[in-house]
C-alpha cells in the first residue's frame, strides 16, 4: 500500500528521517559511553548522582523522541509510491536492522535503571562491547538503503 500525497512531501521526509535517524544514533553511541564511565563511580556518590541526570536526559529528551521520529518518517518513506520494491530483500533486512536497534533502545532503557536503581552488576567492558551493536546495525541499515545489493 502507497499514498500518492506522500510523494510530494519526500525530499522533506527523507531529510527529516535523516535528522531524526542521526539524532537517534549520537544517543545509542553516546549513552553505553557514558555506562562506562558510570562504572568507575561510587554508588551513591555525587558523581552517580549526576551520571543518573545525564543517562536519564538522554534517554528521555533526545533518544526517545529521535527514535520514534525516525520510526514515523521510516513509516512514511516506505508508504511513499516507488521507493521499497516489496519483493527485493533488501528492506527486509534494512527492516530487521532497525527492529534490532529498537531492541538495543530498549537494552539501553534496562541498563539505565540498574544504574539508577544503584544495582548495576556489569562491568566496563560490556559496555563497551554494547558500544558497537548500534554501529554495526546502522552500518548493515545503510548499506542496505543506499546499495540495495538483493
Amino acid at each position: 500500500m502507497t499514498v500518492p500525497f506522500l510523494l510530494h512531501l519526500y525530499p522533506w521526509t527523507k531529510a527529516l528521517h535523516l535528522i531524526a535517524l542521526i539524532a537517534w544514533m549520537a544517543g545509542m553511541l553516546y549513552l553505553p559511553r557514558l555506562f562506562v564511565y558510570h562504572c568507575e563511580v561510587a554508588e551513591g556518590s555525587q558523581a552517580s548522582e549526576l551520571f543518573k541526570v545525564m543517562e536519564r536526559r538522554l534517554y528521555k529528551l533526545i533518544m526517545t523522541p529521535a527514535m520514534l521520529a525516525t520510526f514515523l518518517f521510516g513509516i512514511l518513506l516506505a508508504l511513499t509510491p516507488g521507493l521499497v520494491d516489496w519483493h527485493a530483500g533488501w528492506f527486509y533486512v534494512k527492516l530487521a536492522a532497525v527492529l534490532g536497534l529498537g531492541g538495543v533502545h530498549g537494552a539501553m532503557n534496562k541498563w539505565r535503571k540498574g544504574f539508577l536503581a544503584d544495582n548495576n552488576r556489569r562491568p566496563q567492558r560490556f559496555f563497551r562491547i554494547a558500544n558497537e551493536v548500534p554501529t554495526a546495525l546502522m552500518l548493515v541499515a545503510v548499506v542496505m538503503v543506499v546499495v540495495q545489493p538483493f
